[in-house]
């Protein structure tokens, strides 16, 4: 029998990088592969590549700051309070000058394993684009 988890603030498995600073709230192994939760800290200049995904339906939920979204029809500068659901399919890059806080829901889960394989990665690895690009499909990140 599972027991709930309670993730009190500022707790979580977390992931520390120059521009993003991500708790993991709920992971996949908690709902059957059904979702990913984390709170997500943008630190000012954060900027995430236009890309898509197949499967994954991603969900923002804006804490502080503001983001602003650039899909290929429309760009949009969410601030506090505003929902962003983005389908699988829909192309979108990401960019916070100032900084935010957000919630972001992933589902299917799996972000926070990406993280994990993120996180022991070398700069070698990093620097190697065919090894990144088959790391980010394998978690249903496909960059232009």
């Amino acid at each position: 029998m599972r027991k709930q988890q309670i993730i009190l603030p500022g707790q979580g498995k977390n992931y520390e990088w120059s521009k993003d600073h991500v708790f993991v709230k709920s992971s996949i192994d908690l709902s059957d592969g059904r979702l990913t939760l984390v709170e997500d800290s943008l630190k000012p200049g954060f900027s995430l590549a236009r890309h898509h995904h197949r499967k994954m339906i991603e969900i923002f939920y804006v804490l502080e700051g503001s983001v602003e979204f650039v899909f290929d029809d429309e760009s949009v500068i969410a601030t506090k309070g505003t929902t962003l659901n983005v389908p699988p399919g829909v192309w979108h890059a990401v960019n916070s000058p100032d900084g935010a806080k957000l919630l972001t829901i992933f589902t299917p889960g799996g972000f926070d394993q990406y993280l994990e394989e993120l996180v022991v990665l070398t700069e070698a690895q990093y620097a190697d684009l065919a090894f990144m690009k088959g790391l980010s499909e394998k978690y249903d990140i496909f960059e232009a």
